[in-house]
């Protein structure tokens, strides 16, 4: 039996066939194959058509997408290395992180309300948290704004924020729609949009510009 696959093989190679399509045809290791025939010589056109075969649309579209697997898995393992380096965050580390993230997307005009936006739902969590552990914020005084590209996201944006926020739809100011035109990719890549929660109290936010004021002088 193995010497009438190994005469297939061979035959299949004459024809022109690559080690890889006699392994399938046959259901053999392409390394058996490979021993089998490796003393059939193969014309010029055939050597062209094999060629061409592994430079095929489908076959450079596989090695792309091998290629950025591989660069994927490898950036995996520097982040998740580098995740295990942040072993606990206390109360006061929660407190540094909001500042900065306030320092960063917060409002700082003075128009009485300490208020943060962002499209990213980790960001608008850890805020949320900053706000209800650090700042005290009762449930009540939130207030949340969604600013969309599509109409028809609305409802669903709504509930999501809600969701990542945990505050109750009732607390959500009517949302915005921007209204744009080429405006693709942006309603492709935000499709909740962005979401500013607020807190209209003075105190708070002249107590978080002033956290902001320390770590300058600190630093």
């Amino acid at each position: 039996m193995k010497s009438e696959i190994r005469q297939n093989s061979i035959e299949l190679r004459k024809k022109g066939f690559s080690i890889k399509e006699i392994s399938q045809v046959l259901s053999v290791s392409k390394s058996s194959v490979s021993t089998w025939v490796r003393d059939v010589v193969l014309t010029d056109r055939q050597k062209v058509s094999l060629m061409n075969k592994n430079n095929s649309i489908e076959i450079i579209e596989k090695r792309r997408r091998t290629r950025l697997k591989n660069e994927a898995d490898k950036k995996r393992v520097l982040i998740n290395a580098a995740s295990t380096e942040i072993r606990s965050i206390d109360q006061n580390m929660l407190k540094m992180i909001g500042i900065a993230l306030y320092w960063g997307e917060g409002g700082k005009t003075m128009k009485g309300m300490a208020r943060i936006s962002n499209s990213d739902p980790e960001l608008v969590r850890i805020s949320m948290r900053f706000f209800r552990e650090v700042c005290e914020v009762k449930e009540d005084r939130f207030r949340a704004h969604i600013h969309i590209h599509s109409i028809k996201m609305v409802k669903e944006a709504q509930k999501y924020w809600s969701i990542v926020t945990g505050i109750p739809e009732s607390q959500f100011y009517k949302t915005y729609v921007i209204k744009r035109k080429k405006l693709k990719n942006i309603r492709d890549t935000l499709k909740f949009g962005t979401i500013d929660v607020g807190v209209c109290d003075t105190k708070l936010l002249l107590k978080i510009l002033g956290w902001i004021e320390g770590i300058k002088k600190q630093l």
